[in-house]
């Protein structure tokens, strides 16, 4: 039904009004007194074969939303409630911003992919605090990234304002120095400009909040291999819990969509199907480097449960997903979560 209706209706909106229109349902159904219980009850990860024990939390299940859906963390709960284990907010800069000028959202859908040049349009560090405040039904994590009138040699300093109003409140902080759209934010993935950063945020984290908050860092799939390597040293040295790997693709190789309608999309990040293999091959590699001393959560191109699969059985800990999702509609959650339950429940029995 959700295929037909994008087919017919959704696709033939903007991307970004169709986002709107999801939100204003989500805050909809929020809203209706015991609507979101019996949704979690019909739709959440309820098969203990899924429940994931990582960053001192227990997750219901491996499968989350990726930073950039819920960027004010107006929905968690909603989110939540229709099968995701924990959703990520953000990503949250320390002031409020507008993000990029419109149109900034594009499906290319013959590769079931989106570009986004969003350029972290959010309410603020602030503002998202206000949200997050009360009790959850939920693990959230909160992904924090750079303010873009920021200038470079201040990114410390505006990244450790976000840690301090947010940390206390996050069931796991994300350091974001990967996303394409805020200029210079991705020369931050450097070791010589990552390891202050880092330190800085670990210090402030530790110092607003009374239990140790984890910490990760959310890396590019166009880093060289090398330099992923570099990434996964640094995390080790510096005690990090995790990296997640990948955001989004600056790539545009390999797409069947026409180029002209590429062309006409522009700049900005790609995610969905194309970005499988390169975020598959980061994976592997940071578990090569690292073994099991990080979490390591898996992001780009998930779309099945064989895929969600093969990132648990290549080293991930937790995967996550965003542009699936947009494909395939509000029940493309549960669906994955139980196909990710048998085959977890056939490699169990074939053990014993």
């Amino acid at each position: 039904m959700y295929r037909l209706v994008f087919s017919l209706i959704l696709r033939r909106l903007s991307a970004e009004t169709v986002h709107r229109m999801s939100f204003a349902a989500l805050r909809l159904l929020g809203a209706v007194p015991g609507a979101l219980p019996l949704l979690r009850r019909a739709l959440g990860p309820r098969d203990p074969a899924l429940r994931v024990r990582a960053l001192g939390l227990e997750f219901p299940g491996p499968l989350g939303l990726a930073a950039g859906f819920d960027k004010d963390a107006e929905a968690y709960e909603a989110l939540g409630a229709f099968g995701f284990g924990f959703v990520e907010i953000g990503t949250v800069t320390a002031r409020p911003q507008p993000g990029n000028p419109k149109p900034r959202l594009f499906r290319l859908v013959r590769d079931r992919a989106i570009v986004n040049r969003m350029g972290f349009n959010n309410h603020g560090a602030r503002a998202a605090a206000t949200r997050l405040r009360g009790p959850r039904n939920v693990i959230v994590g909160v992904n924090i990234g750079k303010t873009k009138v920021v200038p470079e040699d201040e990114a410390v300093a505006d990244y450790v304002a976000s840690t301090e109003a947010l940390a206390a409140l996050a069931d796991y902080l994300v350091v974001n120095v990967s996303s394409p759209n805020t200029p210079g934010l991705r020369n931050l993935q450097a070791v010589e400009h990552l390891r202050p950063l880092l330190t800085a945020v670990r210090e402030a984290a530790d110092r607003v909040s009374d239990r140790r908050v984890p910490l990760l860092v959310k890396i590019a799939p166009d880093l060289a291999d090398a330099d992923v390597d570099a990434v996964a040293d640094l995390a080790l040295e510096l005690g990090l819990d995790g990296i997640i790997a990948t955001n989004t693709t600056i790539s545009r190789d390999g797409l069947a969509t026409d180029p002209a309608e590429v062309e006409a999309a522009g700049g900005g990040g790609l995610s969905g199907a194309p970005l499988k293999r390169r975020s598959l091959e980061v994976l592997r590699r940071l578990r090569d480097r690292a073994g099991d001393h990080l979490v390591l959560i898996s992001v780009g191109g998930v779309e099945t449960a064989d895929d969600a699969w093969e990132r648990l059985r290549a080293g991930a800990t937790l995967v996550q997903a965003y542009t699936g999702l947009i494909y395939g509609g509000p029940l493309w959650p549960r669906t994955l979560n139980r196909g990710l339950a048998r085959r977890l429940r056939t490699t169990t029995a074939a053990d014993r």
